[in-house]
């Protein structure tokens, strides 16, 4: 017997998107570095703090860019144009973290490895972007 088909889910369910940076040695940190310098000069996200070792269900260092979901059309786009060759992970914010970062996220570059049980099944609510830490100049050409 074929298995049940999922129910279609709504686009409404996405409260915010998370993009992972990952850099592996001291040539794609100042990738990333430059990488980062171009979205805060471009876009009103949050920027995370630089994690310099694997955490959670990263395998490489990285750092996170929380942006809401009206961002999704113009950030990825320049993400996709201007990724440097750095590998990042896009994925929804919905109440299911390890179906959002394993199995709805798209890759830019090269896909990296994670350890989905290091992430929860579901969880209360979803993340939000947070408040942007960036304030870009509005002159900057996207």
């Amino acid at each position: 017997m074929a298995p049940l088909p999922e129910p279609v889910r709504s686009i409404g369910t996405i409260v915010s998107y998370h993009a992972h940076v990952y850099f592996d040695g001291a040539e794609e940190r100042a990738a990333a570095e430059r990488l980062r310098a171009g979205i805060a000069q471009r876009f009103m996200v949050r920027l995370g703090r630089w994690h310099e070792v694997p955490v959670g269900p990263h395998t490489l260092p990285m750092y996170q860019v929380a942006f809401e979901t009206r961002l999704f059309a113009t950030l990825v786009p320049w993400l996709m144009l201007n990724h440097r060759g750095l590998s990042i992970l896009i994925h929804p914010n919905t109440r299911f973290p390890r179906r959002d970062h394993l199995f709805s996220g798209l890759w830019l570059g090269q896909r990296q490895a994670l350890l989905g049980e290091r992430l929860p099944e579901d969880s209360p609510e979803a993340d939000g972007a947070g408040i942007p830490n960036t304030e870009p100049a509005g002159t900057t050409p996207i």
